[in-house]
């Protein structure tokens, strides 16, 4: 745990964005934990949202849905948003991360909301990417509204650091790029990084841009590796994929993507997949040139090796989806 424990104050009026996600339903069950009436606006036919919450359904990339049947003419205390898009694609980008955001700030102002919570990525501290530029877009916007913010960069999820454990649990070996220490990160649980969205509407120190990583000291993929071979009382096996492999994919698709939109959609998204490969999901230190482990604050008490640990006991794993990475 960090030092942040203020206790919450009197209790906000939330309306809360993206919670049918893992992180969003976490944001949510936190808030309401912590006594805040939340307003979930969610598409049509979306369920399972935390007891205790309004759920209201709605288009979230429609302004005049957002309007009518988000926030209803009522006045709100805060927006708190964990929307994010699918795909990372450009267009789902721009239309999610900052269209779709835009559009809820404008209807937040209306509201009477003074504070906003966001949650964005830390990998936007480097951007390369549609998305990257896409969500920087919106924190500027964000910045230059007026209104108090937070704007939250978590280092990575464990979700997305969970995708081999299937490969290894069918013997196949590890998958690392490059020698396996190109880069290294601290992820954070989602109940710990739920309970930190929620602490920023009561602690005042909350503000600004916020890097946030899970406890313990930051590691490679290699290590990751090792340790999963070690939890599955298995000989390690690691397979190496150039990094040189993917430059090559990426130039096949870019240049097949000139005649074929969905090739180009796949283009980007291996451009996606090679940032994850190459880029460390650390505070970076632009004066130094290099990202800085200790740099990066840790918050929280769930490690990914203990999360790994209770998936191969056999506790139930997570839906990756689109996050599954490596």
């Amino acid at each position: 745990m960090t030092d942040h424990e203020t206790p919450p104050k009197a209790p906000q009026r939330v309306m809360l964005l993206g919670a049918t996600g893992t992180i969003g339903r976490a944001a949510a069950q936190a808030l309401i934990a912590d006594g805040h009436r939340v307003v979930c606006f969610v598409r049509p036919g979306a369920s399972g949202l935390p007891e205790g919450s309004v759920v209201r359904f709605g288009q979230v990339t429609d302004p005049a849905s957002l309007r009518r049947d988000g926030f209803a003419g009522e006045r709100f205390d805060v927006l708190v948003s964990c929307l994010a898009s699918r795909s990372g694609a450009p267009a789902d980008a721009w239309a999610i991360d900052h269209a779709a955001h835009l559009a809820a700030l404008d209807e937040a102002k209306r509201a009477g909301v003074r504070h906003v919570v966001l949650l964005s990525a830390i990998c936007v501290q480097k951007p390369k990417l549609a998305f990257q530029h896409a969500k920087l877009a919106f924190e500027n916007a964000l910045i230059e509204s007026g209104l108090d913010h937070s704007i939250v960069r978590p280092t990575a999820y464990f979700k997305s650091l969970s995708g081999q454990i299937g490969r290894l649990a069918k013997g196949k070996p590890f998958l690392l790029f490059g020698n396996g220490e190109l880069t290294a990160t601290k992820p954070i649980s989602d109940a710990d990084l739920g309970r930190y969205l929620a602490l920023c509407l009561s602690d005042p120190s909350l503000r600004g841009i916020l890097p946030i990583g899970g406890p313990g000291p930051a590691f490679t993929p290699r290590q990751q590796g090792e340790w999963l071979f070690e939890l599955m009382g298995t000989t390690p096996r690691f397979r190496h994929v150039p990094v040189a492999l993917l430059d090559g994919i990426i130039a096949l698709l870019s240049a097949l993507g000139v005649l074929s939109p969905a090739l180009r959609a796949k283009a980007e998204l291996a451009r996606i997949g090679r940032y994850y490969a190459t880029e460390s999901m650390l505070v970076w230190d632009a004066a130094l040139g290099r990202y800085d482990a200790e740099a990066t604050p840790s918050f929280g008490s769930e490690t990914l090796r203990e999360h790994h640990a209770a998936i191969i006991a056999g506790a139930p794993g997570q839906d990756l989806g689109a996050h599954r990475v490596f």
